[in-house]
């Protein structure tokens, strides 16, 4: 076996693993369920770190000297991965503004109580609260 053909295993091998992984955390991010997540787990950062290395060094002109049916697998394996890969970062941005959504309100709601007036308190005291400001994980998006 070739050196390119190892390397093609390898890549195959990664990526199957890593699409076991990330239907691992679709699954449990459709459960409500994010600290159930495989990928913040070092095997799976590690699988992450040799497939970049594996494809970094990955040589196209190699699958064409492959027999038509691991061409076809290699592309079904990738085509997978990317469409998983794909509904992952679709899901994920929905939880992060879902989330920074709640704390959204929430600062804005402790900030609305916090200034509210109350009828018998003098001036000074409702001038001395101002609003925190809403707490945001990341405000760039």
């Amino acid at each position: 076996m070739s050196g390119d053909a190892r390397k093609i295993e390898r890549l195959m091998a990664l990526t199957e693993r890593l699409t076991e992984a990330l239907r691992a955390d679709i699954a449990a991010l459709e459960r409500g369920r994010p600290r159930e997540m495989r990928s913040p787990e070092a095997e799976v950062q590690q699988l992450t770190l040799l497939y970049s290395r594996e494809a970094a060094s990955f040589n196209p002109a190699a699958v064409q000297m492959l027999p038509k049916e691991a061409r076809e697998t290699l592309t079904a394996a990738t085509t997978r991965f990317r469409e998983l890969l794909a509904e992952h970062s679709r899901i994920l941005a929905r939880v992060k503004n879902a989330t920074e959504g709640m704390i959204h309100a929430i600062a804005e709601d402790v900030a609305r109580k916090k200034n509210s007036q109350r009828p018998y308190a003098p001036q000074q005291a409702a001038q001395r609260y101002r609003s925190p400001g809403a707490m945001l994980y990341n405000s760039v998006v």
